[in-house]
């Protein structure tokens, strides 16, 4: 959730005349050692530091990922530089880099907390995140820190150590350790495969990783909410908070820093253990009977994203009928197959088929100047309530001063087609339109794990292709050798 309290600057902050803005933050005199931002803008280049993560910065298919990675690209732009970006495995390793200014600043979904306050300046809060004590499911829940029996471990230098440094003043007998050796998603995975009783981690980046291993669970929040903001130098000049104020205040006017939150955590807000661990089990035991269709048919979309709206619709269960007439797999209509040229609804094959080009004419059918991932989002939304009452959907939100074009202001008003003060007043009458909204957030988790899931697959069998090759060329290197041990001994 944002949290920024945007101060328009009323245009001075401006990549050309930027030398005498805000004279009220910093002093404009002629001649003088050039400004943060002058520097930057003379350089050409942000230079932003960061850190390894999901949701900071890291290697996707497309290229540089992560909320923090897009944010900070897109206050480059606003600059006009370019971005390089050094990304770190610890923060030991890169709050040096700041302090020593050869970064401009951080971002790395770091919190503001009073031991960074002593040695760093911060920018504009953008997002407010709660710590989180975890433990595997199925182990004995500690409801306080009194109750803590076995080892806890966090992240050196990050806000959770300092967090426990301030709760052990009132419970002496905390201990716990800190490391450079593992990042915060590795100490989960240590605490699911049983090497650590407890870790602690930040609500957003623990909403993510629930989705793939649900067994993680909360045993308490440490502390109250805290505060998410870029880190700067504590010698640098007010320039680049001007400028950063001015570039949120931007963001959140126009709904970029919304959308690029929904993107990221919109789907994830919620978590359901049964349905997660349902539909790991679900991807080991029944999609591989479909997975081929999926990827044979899937043309232009992901087949992960047909088999996540597959799973939704009929949970890959063939035989799927619903009390409205809807069958299969993909769940379509009587007419929509028949438009379709879907001879039956139960066969997987012709329902995945059938599927996969009804939603492509529905994303073809999405005016081209709404972007992904909004014109797949909406698509979705139109699958299961129509395009209609995403029409009426987008209508009144425009009314009501919001972008009709972004999923996260529509799929706000989409539950409003169930009110008659608003669905009379539409072209297509009352909808299920919450329905709608929880269908296309279930559809996005179930993508979000699946992918997860391939990529650990994928990983898995590059291990085992290493290890074969591994194996040949010794097995070869051994057969070289007995074979000139026998030359040898031959002509001995």
């Amino acid at each position: 959730m944002a949290i920024i309290k945007y101060i328009p600057l009323q245009g001075l902050i401006s990549k050309a005349l930027f030398i005498c803005a805000l004279p009220l933050l910093f002093s404009c005199q002629p001649k003088t050692e050039p400004n943060a931002v002058q520097k930057i803008l003379q350089q050409g280049v942000l230079k932003v530091g960061t850190r390894y993560g999901q949701t900071t910065y890291y290697h996707g298919a497309e290229g540089p990922q992560g909320f923090e990675y897009e944010l900070v690209a897109g206050f480059a732009d606003y600059l006009g530089v370019q971005l390089e970006i050094f990304p770190y495995y610890n923060l030991d390793e890169l709050f040096p880099k700041l302090q020593s200014r050869h970064l401009d600043l951080v971002a790395a979904s770091l919190a503001i907390t009073p031991k960074r306050a002593e040695h760093f300046r911060f920018g504009p809060a953008y997002q407010q995140i709660s710590q989180k004590l975890v433990f595997k499911q199925g182990q004995q829940w500690p409801k306080t820190i009194d109750e803590l029996d076995g080892s806890l471990s966090v992240v050196a230098s990050s806000s959770h150590a300092e967090i426990l440094q301030q709760q052990q003043t009132e419970h002496p007998d905390l201990h716990w350790q800190e490391t450079n050796e593992s990042d915060e998603a590795e100490l989960l995975e240590q605490v699911l495969d049983g090497e650590l009783d407890y870790t602690v981690a930040d609500s957003n980046i623990l909403s993510v990783i629930r989705r793939r291993h649900p067994e993680l669970s909360i045993a308490f929040t440490l502390g109250e909410e805290q505060q998410i903001a870029w880190l700067l130098s504590q010698n640098i000049d007010d320039s680049l908070i001007a400028a950063m104020i001015d570039y949120f205040g931007q963001i959140q006017s126009d709904g970029r820093l919304t959308a690029l939150e929904d993107k990221y955590y919109g789907h994830v807000q919620q978590f359901n253990y049964v349905d997660t661990r349902m539909f790991i089990s679900a991807v080991e035991k029944t999609l591989p009977q479909y997975r081929d269709w999926f990827e044979q048919y899937s043309g232009n979309l992901d087949w992960r994203l047909l088999a996540a709206m597959s799973y939704q619709e009929s949970h890959w269960n063939k035989r799927a009928r619903s009390a409205t007439g809807v069958r299969g797999l993909m769940m379509l209509t009587l007419a929509t197959a028949q438009d379709l040229g879907i001879k039956s609804r139960l066969d997987p094959k012709q329902s995945i088929q059938g599927g996969a080009k009804y939603v492509q004419h529905l994303i073809d059918r999405i005016p081209q100047r709404i972007q992904e991932p909004d014109r797949t989002w909406f698509a979705l939304a139109a699958y299961n309530v129509g395009w209609g009452h995403v029409e009426d959907a987008r209508i009144l939100t425009e009314k009501q001063g919001g972008n009709q074009d972004l999923w996260v202001d529509v799929k706000q008003r989409l539950p409003l087609l169930r009110q008659k003060k608003y669905y009379k007043t539409t072209k297509y009458g009352y909808a299920r339109g919450n329905e709608a909204t929880d269908y296309v957030a279930n559809i996005r988790r179930y993508y979000d794990t699946l992918m997860w899931l391939e990529e650990q697959r994928m990983a898995e069998l590059e291990a085992e292709k290493e290890l074969q090759q591994r194996q040949n060329l010794e097995q070869k290197q051994l057969q070289d050798t007995q074979s000139a041990d026998l030359q040898e001994a031959t002509a001995d």
